[in-house]
């Protein structure tokens, strides 16, 4: 059995590949030739919580179990929000084949998702990105995004003034974009081409508001700790196209969806399913985009599968 490590999984062709596999297996996942149920989440104590996630990808013949526990405390314990581990098995024989970090890989996939969607989504020119949180998923999406775009400038917003400037020491030091820190979340968003949220709120006041966003811009909404989290106001999905991961899973674990829909500003067929985008050849057109991600088993399946080879 193979131990992969964080450091395994650092760089920008990592990225490139796991991008890849996820466009391919959210092909599989909407021509129904995929297996990822419901993840299996445990509440236990304020905001913790232990998952379970499970899926099976039969075009590559792996399958994967993740185990994750999520702690809000945790940062200000100088501790990771997330901790974990992902077994990968080979459906032919049943053996387990590697055993991945599981902080790692989620940041990896969760950042190489919003890649996909940003690579779907975004003018092929965006240059500017604007990141909302400045901790271990803010980097993953810097590299992420600058995989698929030529991404040049990078503007960071964090509540804590000094996690911004460390981030951005490393994104200069690490790709050699420019780099703003931003005291508002406000004045980081206003006219990027490209605007990733990705911080620890829990709570159902938006972090970015609506009109803060530019006509035309690409956004990602990957953060919050639990389904009630907001981090963009709801407005905005009922200006834009809406890409999801699937459906159902958007519908359920995505607080920006339920407001929306309950408010009447879009409704569950509006939802483009990543995979059906994919399918569709879909060329940016001019229009503002949001893409809101919540996770799925299957995307840690495909990650693992991308980096173990």
């Amino acid at each position: 059995m193979r131990f992969v490590s964080a450091a395994e999984m650092a760089g920008t062709e990592v990225v490139v590949r796991v991008v890849d596999a996820l466009a391919e297996v959210f092909a599989d996942l909407a021509a129904g030739e995929v297996k990822s149920p419901s993840r299996t989440i445990v509440e236990h104590g304020p905001a913790r919580q232990l998952l379970a996630g499970t899926a099976i990808w039969e075009r590559r013949g792996v399958g994967s179990v993740k185990i994750t526990t999520l702690t809000p405390d945790n940062p200000g314990r100088g501790l990771p929000l997330i901790h974990g581990v992902v077994v990968v098995t080979d459906l032919a024989t049943g053996q387990v084949t590697a055993l991945l970090d599981g902080a790692e890989l989620t940041a990896v996939r969760t950042g190489a998702v919003a890649a996909l969607a940003t690579r779907l989504c975004a003018a092929p020119d965006a240059s500017e990105l604007a990141i909302v949180g400045a901790g271990v998923q803010g980097r993953a999406l810097v590299r992420a995004v600058s995989a698929v775009r030529p991404i040049r400038a990078v503007r960071v917003f964090s509540r804590t003034r000094a996690r911004s400037e460390e981030f951005a020491e490393w994104v200069r030091a690490e790709f050699g974009h420019e780099v703003s820190v931003h005291d508002t979340a406000r004045s980081a968003v206003a006219d990027a081409a490209v605007i990733c949220t990705a911080t620890s709120t829990s709570g159902p006041d938006p972090v970015v508001a609506a009109d803060w966003v530019a006509r035309g811009a690409h956004v990602n909404i990957i953060g919050g700790t639990d389904e009630e989290a907001i981090e963009v106001e709801p407005a905005l999905l009922g200006s834009a196209l809406v890409v999801v991961e699937e459906r159902d899973a958007a519908v359920e674990d995505a607080g920006e969806v339920r407001v929306a829909i309950d408010a009447g500003l879009v409704a569950p067929c509006d939802l483009i399913e990543l995979g059906a985008l994919v399918n569709s050849g879909y060329v940016p057109d001019g229009r503002t985009t949001v893409f809101r991600g919540v996770g799925m088993a299957i995307e840690d399946t495909a990650a693992a599968a991308a980096v173990v080879g």
